[in-house]
């Protein structure tokens, strides 16, 4: 089998990326919420020119698959309508956008992504998949997401900028950070960041300069739980897939005034309430939250495996998180997890504690008799 390629950028609603099953239509809502009204015509949407489900991403964005050409003028016009879209296609691939979930209209996160929104454009060209976290909300919550370029509370309270894969990041006022973030913007271009791809990995290659690790991070705080929530609930979506009908009886049914998207792939249907939710995730402690998987074959032609139904069967069947992989890629967890299996040609490589890409342990397994090697090597 033949590596998968990887296209160095994500897809979005203007470029869509083609799939096995037509086009993945990435919709990334402002400050990651939509009104109810909103929500309800994007599940219109995906019934209408998607096939029915929506994905939720590990970045926390919105993907309609299986759109055809001919339909993607018609679609978009549709999502510009909504304000769902960006007017700029050239910032639409640049703004990874994660924001702590609790932002206030008048608080910190609110007016640093209103600030980062205005300056996206002003900062150097970096690679498309690069991203910030702004993890300025009551306690720290996006650590384990998707981002380069982290602002952050101290300890005490101070706002700071981190490079990620960095322990400490730098002391900065509010005022200062958009000329802070676009330094350190200018540090990753100018020492060959961009051929690295992610903050990150550009830190295994360069030493960060010391004036950027003055003050490390407050400690993560424990994950957000399905469950009710004080004005509304928050849903968990095994594998990240939405029914569209599910979760249009459910804005419709339940209250909810509008509904934010999180990390982990949790819903936080605010307004709501609290009641069944068929097709989600109530209560804490399902293993489908801490078992991830790609659409897998044949909606992705990277991939050569079925995935989601190996990974439902899986679950729970092993301590600790599990990653069921098309390919190598590894877009439904791209890191490290206890287990994890890696479709090649049909059958699959077991990598523990690793990451899809990571040297596996055992190679060629049969997925039907699969469950045997996993638990040898718990």
């Amino acid at each position: 089998m033949t590596n998968p390629i990887v296209q160095g950028w994500c897809p979005g609603a203007h470029r869509p990326m083609m799939s096995g099953d037509g086009l993945v239509v990435r919709v990334r809502p402002f400050r990651a919420e939509l009104t109810a009204a909103q929500g309800l015509a994007l599940c219109a949407l995906t019934q209408r020119y998607g096939n029915g489900t929506l994905d939720l991403t590990s970045r926390a964005n919105l993907q309609i698959r299986g759109v055809t050409r001919a339909d993607h003028p018609a679609l978009l016009q549709k999502l510009d309508a909504l304000g769902l879209i960006d007017a700029a296609p050239a910032i639409e691939g640049h703004r990874n956008i994660l924001l702590a979930p609790d932002w206030q209209p008048d608080g910190l996160t609110a007016r640093l992504y209103d600030t980062l929104l205005q300056q996206l454009s002003a900062l150097p060209v970096l690679p498309e998949k690069m991203g910030f976290a702004l993890d300025t909300g009551r306690d720290a919550c996006l650590a384990g997401g998707s981002a380069d370029f982290r602002l952050e509370l101290s300890e005490q309270g101070d706002l700071i900028l981190r490079a990620d894969g960095a322990a400490m990041g730098r002391h900065i006022t509010e005022a200062e950070a958009m000329s802070a973030l676009a330094e350190l913007a200018q540090w990753f271009v100018a020492t060959g960041g961009p051929e690295h791809g992610r903050m990150a990995r550009h830190l295994k290659h360069v030493s960060l300069p010391t004036v950027w690790q003055d003050a490390p991070p407050r400690p993560e705080a424990p994950p957000f739980r399905p469950g009710a929530v004080p004005g509304g609930m928050i849903l968990g979506v095994p594998f990240g897939a939405i029914p569209a009908p599910a979760l249009a009886a459910l804005l419709s049914d339940s209250g909810t005034e509008s509904l934010r998207l999180m990390l982990g792939r949790h819903l936080w249907l605010r307004g709501a309430t609290p009641g069944a939710a068929p097709g989600f995730v109530t209560a804490p402690g399902s293993a489908l939250l801490t078992t991830h998987a790609c659409p897998g074959a044949p909606f992705c032609p990277q991939a050569t495996v079925e995935t989601r139904a190996l990974a439902a069967r899986l679950a729970g069947t092993v301590p600790g998180p599990l990653h069921v992989s098309g390919c190598a890629k590894g877009c439904a967890q791209p890191r490290v997890a206890a287990l994890t299996l890696t479709g090649r040609a049909g059958r699959f490589d077991l990598i523990r504690n690793g990451a899809p890409w990571d040297a596996p342990t055992q190679r060629s397994l049969d997925p039907d008799n699969i469950l045997p090697f996993l638990i040898e090597t718990t």
